[in-house]
């Protein structure tokens, strides 16, 4: 295989992980009576460019099918994240009525709702038909295609070019990472910014964040790989903010090569710095995590068989693709883990890809009251433990697996 960046003969192995279906093929009950497609779930690193990828095996379009059904707004603390984030730029680039805001991966409208109400023109681009759908039901103007240079000179010849960018959690959702990426220059106004925000590669290693992997994720990334890539398909990198979402993530800011105006910040030489200094340009750095994995598997499963012989009643809530790609890796089943609790009604009634596990909704877990509530997207603990603190009056204890098995 060769890098999805570079085309350099891909040969440093960095996790296995088995293999497993894509992480958000849930099933139907008919789904039920049917095979599932497993696909191999391995990563490789390109020691030319430092690009982290999926081997290829699934094409886009049978990971983001019509019916895709991860819908950004049932997290409170995202809308609020995306809140901030409209209010931070339209101040900081003095965004206003003259100005134009696109989103690629708009879902289901969770921060264009904002852009909008502040009165800044706005539309976006999502290939999802379920969550595209949402989006319009918010008055949204949606372009239903996938995103590249092909779509980008289409909208830029019908004078719809863009004051800003916004593409979050999808830059490691495209297997053409240079096409998408080169859509952004030509559908940027010559003084236009873009910005991207991603699960940062340093925290996932240093977190054992491991559960990150599926076949969606198509790249992981790190700034060091970042400005190869940019570089190559005409942006220029000026600022980057460090977040705390999904465990750790990054916000990149970037103009155009040829036209940009954007001083550059200081933040981008020291975060840098700290990839070098953490070893992110050394093959060293990319060994040792499957270990670390294997050991999250292995007090999971322990957690489960002892609670199960202590007749202690466990259940999942959120059915989370990392949730799937942990579950999946453990060899969990329903006769360990005999629900996921879920708030999406396009998930609830149907199963959980691999492990099969039914999804159901938060009445059920009430009705159950189970001892112990396991939070698949650990990365949402505090938000999922605020939400459920009425398990507690009946003795529940909630429980994450990652990085490391804990009681809370």
């Amino acid at each position: 295989m060769k890098c999805r960046h570079c085309g350099s003969a891909l040969h440093l192995p960095f996790l296995d992980l088995g293999s497993a279906p894509p992480s958000n093929a849930y099933l139907t009950e008919q789904g039920l009576r049917a095979p599932e497609l497993w696909f191999p779930l391995r990563l490789l690193v390109c020691q030319s460019c430092w690009l982290v990828q999926t081997e290829d095996h699934a094409g886009r379009e049978a990971l983001f099918t019509d019916d895709y059904a991860y819908f950004s707004s049932f997290s409170s603390s995202w809308l609020v994240h995306a809140k901030a984030y409209v209010q931070a730029t339209q101040s900081r680039f003095g965004l206003g009525a003259q100005s134009r805001v696109v989103e690629v991966a708009a879902n289901d409208g969770y921060l264009l709702q904002y852009v909008r109400a502040a009165g800044i023109p706005c539309y976006g681009v999502e290939p999802t038909a379920s969550t595209a759908s949402a989006a319009r039901g918010k008055g949204i103007d949606i372009v239903e295609r996938f995103f590249g240079v092909a779509l980008a000179d289409e909208l830029a010849r019908a004078g719809r070019q863009a004051d800003l960018m916004v593409a979050n959690n999808v830059l490691a959702h495209v297997p053409d990472i240079n096409d998408f990426v080169a859509g952004f220059t030509r559908l940027l106004k010559p003084h236009g910014v873009a910005t991207f925000e991603f699960p940062h590669l340093l925290r996932m290693v240093q977190q054992n964040q491991f559960d990150t992997v599926y076949h969606e994720h198509y790249s992981y990334l790190s700034l060091v790989a970042l400005e190869s890539v940019f570089a190559h398909n005409g942006l220029r990198i000026f600022d980057v903010e460090e977040l705390p979402t999904h465990g750790g993530s990054l916000r990149v800011f970037a103009q155009r090569a040829d036209t940009g105006r954007q001083p550059l910040a200081l933040a981008v030489a020291k975060l840098s710095q700290v990839e070098v200094d953490a070893g992110m340009r050394t093959a060293a750095f990319y060994r040792g995590l499957k270990v670390r994995a294997e050991r999250v598997k292995d007090d999971l499963l322990a957690f489960l068989i002892e609670s199960k012989r202590q007749g202690l009643g466990v259940a999942a809530y959120g059915a989370a693709a990392k949730g799937n790609t942990l579950l999946n890796f453990a060899g969990v089943r329903p006769d360990m883990l005999p629900y996921v609790v879920d708030r999406n009604p396009a998930k609830q009634g149907k199963f959980m890809p691999g492990s099969r596990i039914p999804i159901v909704d938060e009445a059920y877990l009430q009705a159950q009251r189970p001892d112990r509530i396991l939070i698949l997207p650990w990365n949402l603990r505090e938000e999922v433990m605020l939400q459920l603190a009425y398990a507690r009056k009946w003795g529940g204890r909630f429980v994450v697996a990652v990085p490391q098995l804990e009681c809370l």
